[in-house]
C-alpha cells in the first residue's frame, strides 16, 4: 500500500510539472524574425562558353560573338 501511494505522488506531481512546463511554452513570446538576413533579387544566370558552368551574369566575362566564360583562362582557351 505504501508503494503504491509513493507511485500515485510521484505520478500526481509529473502530471502538473508537465502542464506547467505547456504553459510556460505556450506563453513563452516568439522570437523576433532574424534582422539583416533578407535575400536579395534573383540575378540573371549565363553559362561559359568554355565549361558549361552556371553564374551570375554580373560575374561573367564578355568574349566574342557574344559568349561569356567564368574565368580569363577559359577565354582565351576558346579563342
Amino acid at each position: 500500500m505504501k508503494y503504491l501511494l509513493v507511485i500515485v505522488v510521484v505520478w500526481l506531481a509529473f502530471i502538473i510539472w508537465r502542464n506547467n512546463r505547456r504553459r510556460e511554452v505556450e506563453q513563452r513570446p516568439a522570437p523576433p524574425p532574424a534582422a539583416g538576413k533578407t535575400l536579395g533579387a534573383p540575378q540573371a544566370m549565363v553559362r561559359c562558353a568554355h565549361c558549361g558552368l552556371h553564374l551570375p551574369a554580373t560575374d561573367a566575362l564578355p568574349g566574342k560573338d557574344d559568349k561569356v566564360y567564368c574565368s580569363a583562362a577559359h577565354r582565351q582557351a576558346d579563342q
